[in-house]
């Protein structure tokens, strides 16, 4: 087993209790201007527009936090700066779309992102480790089957099982993606790479998270669900919505 995964795996074990010290709007001012990050990240600003999705997600000083589908580690080093150096950020990846040579200064500038790289079918989380698990763009994902990026079909049942484990009573889910249509979810990211935002919400609800909020802050009329989110009409614009969940206890 690669020795990263070993160490992040051992690290998720090891997460210590949720803080209670909130995380103010500066700190957000503070991560958006850290100097590490890179100018493509600071491209994506705009139309991500982080400070309002980190304020909506409410995550603290000191949380250990899993995002979901890291990608390039836009959200990963935000995360990091928010939660401090108390706090962890496991960047969960798959080997497909992990790049390290890229992730290397990030993770030289953050020492609390510890990244894990595991294939589809192996991201599990540890039971109780976590203050809140955030999956930009990502969710859609759990629906996706593609032998090119060696994405099997997954259970998502199984995998909301998990996280529902993972999180402490208390912690937080957060889910940003595209808004899709309803229909199959697998036929709908086979074709759009969107989801229907009532699925994602029916999926936590049954896994046993508690509906908790939403933000309309990256709502756009203008995006008519019914073409693929890489299309350059839409690509970077598209119609998305933020759902917050939470762990009842």
């Amino acid at each position: 087993m690669n020795r990263t995964i070993i160490l992040a795996a051992a690290a998720v074990l090891a997460a210590g209790q949720p803080s209670l010290a909130s995380a103010k709007p500066d700190d957000y001012a503070g991560a958006l201007a850290d100097k590490a990050r890179s100018e493509a990240s600071r491209k994506l600003d705009e139309s991500r527009m982080p400070a309002a999705i980190l304020d909506f997600a409410g995550f603290r000083k000191g949380d250990t936090i899993a995002d979901w589908g890291a990608g390039g580690g836009y959200y990963s080093e935000l995360i990091a700066d928010v939660v401090g150096p108390k706090g962890r950020v496991y960047a969960v990846n798959m080997p497909a779309f992990h790049k390290p040579d890229a992730w290397a200064p990030l993770l030289k500038a953050h020492p609390n992102v510890l990244p894990m790289v595991v294939p589809a079918q192996a991201q599990l989380l540890a039971p109780a480790s976590l203050d809140g698990i955030f999956a930009h763009l990502e969710y859609h994902d759990l629906y996706f089957v593609s032998e090119k990026y060696q994405h099997p079909a997954l259970d998502v049942d199984a995998v909301l099982r998990n996280w529902f484990a993972a999180v402490r009573p208390g912690g937080r889910v957060v889910i940003v993606d595209h808004v899709g249509p309803a229909g199959d979810p697998r036929d709908i990211v086979e074709k759009f790479h969107r989801i229907d935002p009532e699925r994602v919400r029916a999926d936590l609800e049954r896994a046993g998270f508690v509906f908790d909020g939403a933000s309309d802050v990256l709502r756009r009329s203008e995006d008519p669900h019914d073409i693929g989110v890489f299309d350059p009409s839409v690509r970077g614009k598209t119609d998305r919505f933020a759902l917050r969940f939470r762990r009842p206890g």
